[in-house]
């Protein structure tokens, strides 16, 4: 009798454990902490409080429901914490970005002879992740593999994901390579580490094998490929990759509109976007209202620009907003001449922040408004706020000399002189200032090159007329492995242009297709023109113009009228001014110059004729003005 009435409690308690389990897991799952508290005091009150079982799971709802000094004096009260509870508490310091605590509790779980377990590991290799501790993350590897705990999938893909933040895309293949199943969370992360990389042949060619796992590309998958093609140029790829995706979120509509960005295709960028407002319960976030501003920057679509600024204050938090689209507001506003509206923008963003001192700097120096420039560099200093390569890349070029040392006396202090753009700033601010020995000191002191430096070195000697030295620069460039582009022959035929190289400059511009694959751009042609032009052979400079495959521009027939003035050659003057009226009708500098060649000719009919058909078209030419500049 005995025996029975203790196996009917004996079952009665059982059956108030696994109630009192079920009511803590629903306070886990729904964060209810104040029901929680109510069952801490009832398994209190039944003296159950020193169950292992319960006790883990009070601690869980602590933890879960962020009431972390409950959880941890719960903690410290169990006399045995088991792997549930260490499971718990590194939770808690992973939602809450305590990364450094979490793996330092690793170590202490440990040292206390506690096993980590599946749940354990993805915390803590997350928390390697998240603060690039690649050291830290390959002990853990070897513990997983000591533990056996490599074959479960979750592991596996935290580990891939640790590797891949941690810049080992290897060590990533080789775990994914060694996954017995893989979910599609493991293809995911594989593709986006390829992207991450910049291997992204390799990630479109990874996304093929998908399917014979017998996995279908989920959004996330489409989105990854979708950038992958995108940063590769191939926009129209992804275009036939987002028709895939039947129901296109933010992101999948901002990686297509920043793709065809990149490439210069900012039209078809604003077209989309507009195609995105239309679409259903889909609304643009700042960093894709970011991106949109930034076309508008490129197209000088000033009413877009300004519609997408007030859209951005209506639907966002204004603090948010500035803070992730002022940096493109200010320069899209500078750029369409509205320094007032970029001035009362960059007024809104954190005056902590660089990225609102660079916007406001670049777009004064868009503006050629040099002065403010350097105010508003000296008063970013004033302030305490450190500059970048972006700011000294960005002022440089508007400094005088005097500004500029200091500026890389600065760039030597900070190692600066490691970053390329940074040193082809100072080149150009060297060479612009007369200073053609200091550029070529900074050029010849850097350790690695690209395109840009050797073209603004090839640009410096071509603006002190020192022609053979920009050939010769040209040699050593080609022989140092670097490819030339359409800048390194425009600077190479205007310091042909500057230097009487006419031979030299023919030579060249006949080797543009030829060895060097490219096709020759209207601002070629016009060096051309300018180059036969200053020598005096303006025939010859004629027939080239005759023989051009494309219809030349205003710029060739205003480069030979420029010369024809100075060489005093009516004839082929009054044909170059005739064929610039003809391409800018409205323009009344034309009429003047060919009125002038005709009275210079003593024509004064044809002169008087002009005249009276430009006033006829209500054209007026502008008066001159100068700029006298007194003290400083």
């Amino acid at each position: 009798m005995a025996n029975g009435i203790l196996s009917t409690e004996s079952n009665l308690k059982y059956s108030s454990l696994l109630k009192l389990n079920h009511i803590l897991q629903l306070c886990s799952n729904y964060k209810a902490l104040r029901h929680g508290l109510q069952v801490h005091q009832r398994i209190t009150v039944c003296g159950w409080h020193q169950n292992p079982f319960l006790s883990t799971k009070l601690l869980q709802v602590y933890a879960d429901c962020d009431h972390f000094i409950f959880a941890q004096k719960l903690f410290g009260e169990m006399p045995h914490q088991n792997v549930f509870a260490w499971t718990s508490l590194l939770g808690y310091y992973i939602r809450h970005g305590m990364y450094e605590r979490c793996i330092r509790n690793y170590g202490v779980m440990k040292f206390k002879g506690v096993s980590p377990d599946n749940y354990v590991f993805p915390k803590v290799l997350r928390a390697c992740a998240q603060l690039l501790w690649w050291e830290g993350g390959t002990w853990l590897h070897r513990d997983v593999i000591v533990l056996g705990c490599e074959f479960n999938s979750q592991v596996s893909n935290s580990l891939i994901d640790m590797y891949v933040k941690c810049k080992d895309i290897r060590s990533a293949r080789w775990v994914f390579e060694k996954m017995e199943r893989r979910d599609l969370l493991s293809w995911n992360l594989m593709i986006s580490g390829f992207v991450y990389h910049g291997l992204l042949q390799l990630a479109i060619e990874l996304s093929s094998g998908l399917r014979f796992d017998g996995l279908k590309p989920d959004l996330v998958t489409l989105n990854t490929l979708m950038d992958a093609y995108c940063r590769m140029g191939l926009c129209d790829e992804a275009w036939r990759v987002f028709t895939q995706i039947e129901d296109p979120s933010v992101i999948s509509w901002t990686t297509l509109i920043s793709g065809y960005s990149r490439i210069g295709y900012h039209e078809t960028s604003l077209r989309i976007f507009k195609e995105m407002v239309n679409a259903p319960m889909i609304f643009p976030d700042v960093d894709c209202l970011s991106t949109v501003i930034v076309c508008c920057r490129y197209l000088n679509a000033l009413m877009n620009g300004k519609e997408i600024h007030g859209y951005g204050i209506k639907t966002e938090h204004v603090t948010a907003f500035y803070s992730s689209a002022g940096a493109a507001l200010v320069t899209m506003y500078a750029k369409c001449g509205r320094i007032r509206d970029a001035k009362k923008v960059f007024n809104f963003m954190d005056k902590s922040e660089l990225v609102a001192w660079n916007a406001m700097i670049f777009g004064y120096v868009e503006l050629d408004m040099g002065n403010m420039a350097l105010t508003s560099f000296t008063e970013m200093r004033r302030l305490g706020v450190e500059y970048d390569q972006t700011t000294v890349s960005t002022v440089l070029p508007i400094c005088d000399l005097a500004c500029g040392k200091q500026i890389h006396a600065y760039i030597k202090k900070n190692c600066l002189c490691l970053v390329i753009p940074v040193c082809n700033a100072l080149i150009h601010m060297y060479y612009k200032c007369g200073c053609i020995r200091s550029a070529c000191s900074v050029f010849y002191s850097m350790a690695s090159m690209d395109v840009v430096s050797w073209n603004t070195m090839i640009g410096g000697y071509a603006m002190h007329g020192l022609g053979k030295v920009a050939l010769q620069i040209f040699q050593d460039m080609s022989q140092s492995g670097c490819c030339p582009n359409s800048m390194t022959f425009t600077s190479l035929l205007s310091a042909c242009s500057h230097s009487g190289l006419v031979d030299e400059g023919l030579n060249l511009f006949y080797r543009i297709p030829e060895e060097y694959g490219l096709t020759p751009r209207m601002e070629h042609y016009s060096c051309v023109v300018d180059m036969l032009a200053r020598a005096g052979q303006l025939g010859d400079a004629l027939s080239f113009i005759e023989r051009m495959p494309q219809e030349p521009d205003k710029s060739i027939w205003g480069t030979l009228l420029a010369a024809c003035r100075a060489h005093q050659n009516l004839d082929i003057g009054k044909h170059a001014a005739e064929q610039l009226t003809r391409l800018e009708p409205e323009h009344a500098g034309h009429y003047v110059a060919l009125s002038n060649i005709y009275a210079k000719a003593g024509r004064w009919d044809d002169a008087v004729r002009v005249r009276k058909n430009m006033e006829g078209k209500g054209l007026i030419k502008p008066s001159g003005e100068s700029w006298i500049e007194i003290g400083k």
